[in-house]
C-alpha cells in the first residue's frame, strides 16, 4: 500500500495539514456570497487570492469543518478554519540579530521604534537586513502575513522611522488587522515641513491612488482613489520650516507625503513630493538652510500608536522618541529661533 503524505492524510481525515496553525474566521453579514479564496485574501493579509485557491484546493481551508472550492460562496456564520504551514512564514527568512528599541512587549505585540533606513519586510532589492529579520531574531512572530511578512499588521517607509507593532501570536494578528481595518487604531506622526502656517490646525480630506505617470509615486485624485484623512496641528514654527503633529484616520501608502506636498507644505527631505534641494534652495535665511540641508531623509517620524490589546482588551499607547538625526535638527532649529528672538 502506498503511504499516505500529509496532503492525502488531510484529505482522509478533514483534519488540518500537519506543522499548520489553524486560524478560525466567521463570516460576517456584509461578506455573505464572496468567492471563499476572495473572502479569505480580504480578511488574512500579506497573501495573494491566487496563493489562498492553492490552499483551498490542497485541503487547508475547511467550512463548517469540510473542504470546499475556491468559488464556494460564504454565507453568514460560516465557520471558516485555515491551516498555513510553518514553511510559509519560514521560507527564506533566516533571524538576523540586530538594535531593536523595544517600546511595549508582551506575549501577544511587540512595538518597536523603527530606525530610518530600516525596510519593513523583505521584497525586490531588499532581501536581507529587514526589520521582519530583526524580529525573528528577538522573538516568534505571527505566521500569518507570511511567506515574507510575518506578523507585520502595518507598515512605515524606510525612511519614515517611528512606532510600528508586529503580533506574536495568530489570534493578535487578526485582531490587530481587524482594528486597523476598522481605523480604531490611532497613529499620530511629527513631521516637519517646509514653509509657514496661517492656521494652528486643520484636516486634509481627499481621495489617493497611484500618479497617473509615475507608478511608485501616490497622488491626490479626482473621481477615482481611496480616502485619505489627515488632520495636523502646528507644534512649533520655525519661520519657513513648521514642526507639525499630524493625525490619520486612514492610512493609505505616503498619506502624510502625499497630503503634505499636495498643500505646498512638503515634509523636508522628501524629494518624491517636492520636498527636495529645490524647495531648500528657495529658504532665504542662511541658517535655517543651513540646519535644513542635514536632512538626508524625510523628516517624517511615527511619534505615537494606540491601540487595543488583542488579548486582554486594556488600552495600550506608546510613545516613540524622536531618532537622532531628526531630534539634532530640531534642537538647531530651536537654536535659531532663540538667537534671532534675542537680537
Amino acid at each position: 500500500m502506498k503511504p499516505m503524505n500529509d496532503k492525502t492524510a488531510h484529505e482522509a481525515s478533514g483534519e488540518p495539514l500537519s506543522g499548520a496553525s489553524p486560524i478560525p474566521l466567521n463570516v460576517q453579514a456584509d461578506e455573505s456570497g464572496q468567492r471563499l479564496d476572495f473572502f479569505l485574501s480580504k480578511r488574512i493579509f500579506g497573501l495573494s487570492r491566487s496563493h489562498f485557491k492553492k490552499l483551498v484546493r490542497e485541503g487547508a481551508v475547511l467550512v463548517n469543518g469540510r473542504k470546499q472550492k475556491p468559488s464556494y460562496e460564504v454565507a453568514p456564520d460560516d465557520e471558516v478554519r485555515v491551516s498555513l504551514p510553518e514553511r510559509e512564514a519560514a521560507e527564506g527568512l533566516a533571524p538576523q540579530s540586530m538594535p531593536l528599541e523595544i517600546l511595549y512587549e508582551d506575549e501577544d505585540v511587540v512595538v518597536v521604534n523603527k530606525a530610518p533606513g530600516v525596510v519593513v519586510h523583505p521584497g525586490a532589492g531588499n532581501e536581507e537586513g529587514t526589520l521582519v529579520h530583526g524580529l525573528l531574531a528577538h522573538c516568534r512572530l505571527a505566521l500569518q502575513g507570511a511567506p515574507l511578512r510575518p506578523g507585520i499588521v502595518h507598515r512605515l517607509d524606510r525612511d519614515t522611522s517611528g512606532a510600528i507593532a508586529a503580533a506574536k501570536t495568530e489570534a493578535a494578528y487578526l485582531d490587530l488587522v481587524r482594528q486597523f481595518k476598522e481605523h480604531s487604531v490611532r497613529k499620530e506622526y511629527l513631521a516637519l515641513a517646509y514653509g509657514r502656517f496661517a492656521e494652528r490646525r486643520g484636516d486634509i480630506r481627499t481621495l489617493i491612488d497611484r500618479h497617473s505617470e509615475n507608478r511608485k509615486k501616490m497622488a491626490v485624485t479626482e473621481g477615482k482613489g481611496r480616502e485619505a484623512i489627515s488632520h495636523w496641528q502646528v507644534e512649533e514654527g520655525f519661520g519657513e520650516a513648521t514642526l507639525l503633529r499630524v493625525a490619520i484616520e486612514t492610512g493609505r501608502t505616503h498619506q502624510i507625503r502625499v497630503h503634505l506636498g499636495y498643500i505646498q507644505h512638503p515634509i523636508v527631505g522628501d524629494a518624491t513630493y517636492g520636498g527636495g534641494r529645490g524647495r531648500l534652495r528657495a529658504i532665504r535665511s542662511e541658517p535655517l538652510r543651513r540646519a535644513l540641508e542635514k536632512a538626508e531623509r524625510q523628516m517624517l517620524h511615527a511619534h505615537r500608536l494606540a491601540f487595543t490589546h488583542p488579548r486582554t482588551l486594556a488600552p495600550i499607547e506608546v510613545t516613540a522618541p524622536l531618532p537622532n538625526d531628526f531630534s539634532r535638527i530640531i534642537e538647531e532649529l530651536e537654536q535659531i529661533e532663540e538667537s534671532a528672538a534675542r537680537q
